[in-house]
């Protein structure tokens, strides 16, 4: 699943893309990807007419505004932008087309049929649907160690668990959580409220260090990600631990091992992260 560094390049790409371009009619193939509104013809109705003028990301959310709403968009596993002329040929597992009226055309695909979409009026958004419950933004400079120790004073659970919950902390998946917990030599497994204030410190300066390094380098491509013009991301090759099973340790070149945490593929150095 695409996370915050692979979110933010597609927001960053979109933003050169349709910025400006007013919406002519909505092509919907695929109806469970809109959940609300639940009838699909309000949905359609309601977009007619409208300019896109802003694009943001919160959290793992693209969020398209518009004249009187907002299109919040989740990928999911697999769900891809991009833009296309309408008279280029229309591609399998094409879900929902916005028709401009340039005559181009953003198209939504998504393979495993898992992405979202939700039309809320502005304003409305950060009071109902999916942007309710989340954590802070972890690039945000309100997100400072002090915020950070006290997020985690209370909390007895696992440390990686918690990173991954989008309700404590938005942006973080399995990739750049197994990154930071690395970077920071703390293990996966360590109880969130037991790390003292030198880990919390480390631990903090390496989740904004490893997403603002995935952010300038377009995220990671490990399976079928691309941006919204279909380039790769590069920061798959600075991967230190994820996906190097067996790989020596690029600090003590100790074997990677992986473990379930969580009920999640980790990977660790077991020496750097005792």
């Amino acid at each position: 699943m695409p996370e915050l560094p692979e979110v933010e390049t597609v927001v960053r790409t979109l933003r050169r893309l349709v910025i400006g371009k007013t919406i002519e009619r909505v092509t919907v193939l695929l109806a469970r990807i809109i959940r609300y509104p639940d009838d699909v013809e309000q949905f359609k109705a309601e977009l007619v007419g409208q300019t896109i003028h802003q694009i943001q990301r919160r959290a793992k959310f693209i969020q398209f505004k518009l004249d009187r709403d907002v299109l919040i968009s989740h990928l999911r596993m697999e769900g891809r932008y991009g833009l296309y002329s309408s008279n280029d040929e229309v591609e399998k597992h094409t879900h929902v087309i916005f028709h401009f009226t340039d005559g181009t055309e953003l198209r939504y695909r998504d393979v495993r049929q898992f992405g979202t979409m939700d039309l809320y009026p502005l304003g409305m958004e950060t009071q109902a649907g999916p942007l309710v419950k989340l954590g802070p933004e972890p690039l945000e400079p309100a997100f400072t160690e002090e915020t950070f120790r006290r997020m985690l004073k209370e909390r007895s659970t696992k440390i990686k668990p918690l990173l991954l919950n989008q309700e404590f902390l938005v942006g973080l998946g399995n990739i750049y959580v197994d990154e930071a917990l690395f970077r920071a030599g703390i293990h996966p497994e360590r109880t969130a409220s037991g790390l003292t204030r030198k880990e919390v410190a480390a631990l903090h300066q390496s989740i904004r260090e490893t997403l603002a390094e995935a952010v300038e380098q377009g995220g990671s491509s490990i399976k079928s990600y691309v941006n919204g013009q279909g380039e790769m991301g590069m920061f798959q090759q600075s991967l230190r631990v994820y996906g190097r099973k067996g790989e020596p340790c690029t600090v003590c070149l100790t074997p990677i091992e992986r473990l379930v945490v969580g009920g999640r593929g980790t990977h660790i150095c077991p020496k750097c992260q005792k």
